[in-house]
């Protein structure tokens, strides 16, 4: 794989976890475990292309809709993992962020997220962002209240205006978007900042993915000529 024309931004909405484990007759509970232990090979994986900017569809504001079990599982992952992972972000230097609505998560995690997002905050390697509660309509209408909490005049408010309010107005907008278990639809994963992104659909599963997947999404990318609305010859 080449290092020229490298994403700086990949986003990537890892599904399959269910299915991988409905696939083994196991609870679903053990594909979460299995996907928190893929997430792990693909941030290495990333940091190591020197990726600048990952971008993890953790939780969004739709799966509170799942049993009230899964939930609270998947959270309780959260808890249990961020911040035990202090050692690999050290090692890596990773950058922990995050994008998502603090105030819904329950209180706990909430202080987790904060905590490790300050613990890490000086790392300069690969900054990882957690899509945690996250929805980007809901981030779009929680850029707007911001906005409008400042009494900015409508005749005033620009693209430019909306975006330097999202959760992360610093961080590049995402070059590569990755889907993986065979779907394809974006989810309302960072609906604002993918206007332009390219994607890569991936039948595998999220649970077996590794870094030679990451490769091969990342060949895909370099591969496209990207116009953003324009022409090139």
């Amino acid at each position: 794989m080449t290092t020229s024309n490298m994403p700086a931004h990949v986003g990537i909405i890892m599904d399959g976890n269910g299915r991988w484990a409905q696939h083994r007759n196991m609870a679903r509970t053990q594909g979460h475990i299995e996907g928190l232990k893929a997430a792990k090979r693909i941030v290495k994986a990333a940091a190591d292309m020197g990726i600048s900017y990952l971008t993890l569809y953790t939780f969004s504001t739709e799966n509170w809709k799942r049993t009230q079990e899964e939930v609270g599982f998947i959270m309780g992952l959260v808890k249990k993992y961020l911040m035990a992972e202090f050692d690999f972000y050290n090692e890596n230097k990773i950058r922990i962020r995050f994008s998502g609505n603090l105030e819904g998560l329950p209180q706990d995690i909430a202080q987790e997220v904060v905590q490790v997002c300050e613990k890490t905050a000086h790392f300069t390697g690969l900054s990882v962002i957690l899509a945690l509660n996250y929805g980007g309509r809901d981030e779009i209408v929680r850029a707007v209240r911001k906005i409008t909490e400042k009494h900015i005049p409508i005749s005033e408010i620009t693209e430019a205006t909306i975006h330097d309010h999202l959760d992360n107005p610093d961080v590049p907008d995402p070059d590569l978007i990755i889907r993986t278990a065979g779907e394809q639809r974006s989810s309302n994963f960072l609906l604002w900042e993918s206007a332009y992104s390219e994607f890569y659909f991936s039948d595998k599963l999220w649970p077996d993915w590794d870094a030679a997947d990451l490769e091969l999404a990342i060949k895909s990318f370099q591969k496209r000529k990207r116009r953003f609305g324009g022409i090139t010859t």
